[in-house]
């Protein structure tokens, strides 16, 4: 066993059976002049420091002036990809448009290119390094999209790599089959015969070998139509996959209503968000994803989420982390963004990218807040005045240890 003690505020306690709603999230719970004890790689129990009582362990972790929060849940990344594009971070600067870069065979294209010409093995020894720098800045569960394959063969050798990934680290690993991310070159003169290939080849071989966990599709304009995520989606579902949706990123068309219907645990993007696209999030349980760092990254609108959280919704942040759009895995400046950008309070931050993005990808009962029986993935901050300093700090991590597992890493 190992005890945590003289912890300066111990963030996101408590039992949590939903995402936390607009003024809840303000309210995040947490415990001043705290210790945590953690059994094997579980929290064995946590309390006020006056209420500790003798307990034999193992190793004993002063944590004075410090704070422990439970490790970012990122909820929405597509970190298993072939290479960076940073000639197309040039072409921006120099005035084009990400359509603009598509349209000429860029963006998504170009990556699905890239990694087709890659073997599973190059694919997974860069995608581990990746998600080892992840953990190591403090990244304790995440989502994983397909998306850049957008052949059978290639969307299969990311899932395959998802699951490699899964086995190699201690932290929970999602896969999301987003096949639905561009329409391949090959299909160009006929969308419905690749959406027949998603439909009626890929959702069922990948569900087969259980490689999948989720069903994802970029539902915007000159990507895919609302009548097409109806029918993609309602395919994943008739296979236990739940849905992941894109919408809203660079227009409203109706997504959002959709994806309602087809009861999605998330919608992730929102840059653009109208009042009837708020109305209708009220009566679901869909979950709200902001993406900041795209927002930053290709100079776009953000999220509305002070009008999300005031309207008494739940909110997740996460990365978005891809070569193209988001390069950066760093959820401790996208925790920074959330304050600076979408104008939210550290607590609502802090518990956009821990509890709330724990049920935006369905791992709530292991991790995502400090809860008995949980696992002990945590991080503890350097010395701050208070947890408003985590966010405060943009572009820096204030992490002085990362606990994985139960083991300091």
């Amino acid at each position: 066993m190992k005890l945590i003690t003289n912890i300066y505020q111990l963030l996101v306690t408590g039992e949590y059976d939903k995402a936390l709603c607009g003024k809840e999230m303000g309210a995040m719970p947490y415990i001043e002049n705290a210790y945590l004890v953690i059994d094997e790689d579980r929290i064995y129990e946590y309390g006020s420091m006056d209420d500790l009582h003798p307990i034999a362990v193992d190793e004993v972790i002063d944590a004075t002036g410090q704070i422990v929060l439970p490790m970012w849940c990122d909820s929405h990344t597509h970190l298993v990809f072939a290479t960076t594009r940073e000639d197309e971070f040039v072409d921006r600067i120099k005035g084009l448009s990400y359509q603009e870069i598509a349209a000429r065979g860029g963006g998504i294209l170009n990556s699905a290119r890239k990694l087709q010409a890659m073997s599973e093995d190059e694919l997974y020894e860069d995608a581990l390094e990746r998600l080892s720098q992840c953990i190591k800045t403090g990244t304790g569960a995440i989502e994983i999209k397909t998306g850049y394959g957008l052949t059978v063969a290639s969307e299969l050798k990311m899932l395959r790599v998802i699951k490699r990934l899964s086995t190699a680290v201690d932290i929970p690993v999602k896969a999301t089959l987003l096949a639905a991310h561009a329409i391949p070159e090959r299909h160009k003169q006929n969308r419905e015969a690749y959406i027949d290939e998603i439909v009626n080849e890929m959702i069922p071989a990948f569900t087969k070998e259980s490689l999948v966990d989720f069903i994802d599709i970029f539902c915007e304009t000159g990507y895919f139509t609302v009548a097409e995520m109806d029918t993609i989606v309602n395919a994943g579902k008739a296979h236990g996959l739940k849905p992941k949706v894109h919408v809203n990123q660079f227009t409203s068309i109706g997504g959002i209503q959709k994806a309602i219907e087809l009861e999605a645990l998330t919608v992730d993007h929102l840059e653009e968000l109208t009042e009837k696209d708020i109305d209708a999030l009220k009566t679901s349980n869909t979950i709200p994803v902001a993406l900041p760092g795209c927002s930053f990254f290709l100079n776009i609108p953000y999220t509305p989420a002070r009008k999300i959280i005031d309207a008494g919704l739940s909110l997740a942040v996460a990365t978005d982390y891809n070569p193209g759009s988001s390069p950066s895995s760093s959820m401790n400046f996208i925790v920074s963004q959330a304050c600076i950008n979408l104008k939210m309070t550290p607590a609502e931050a802090i518990v956009a990218a821990t509890i709330n993005g724990a049920f935006a990808m369905d791992v709530a009962k292991e991790t995502g807040s400090i809860t008995k029986g949980k696992k002990a993935n945590l991080i503890i901050t350097k010395p701050l005045p208070s947890y408003n300093a985590i966010p405060y700090h943009f572009g820096q991590h204030q992490i002085d240890k990362v606990i994985v597992n139960g083991e300091v890493l």
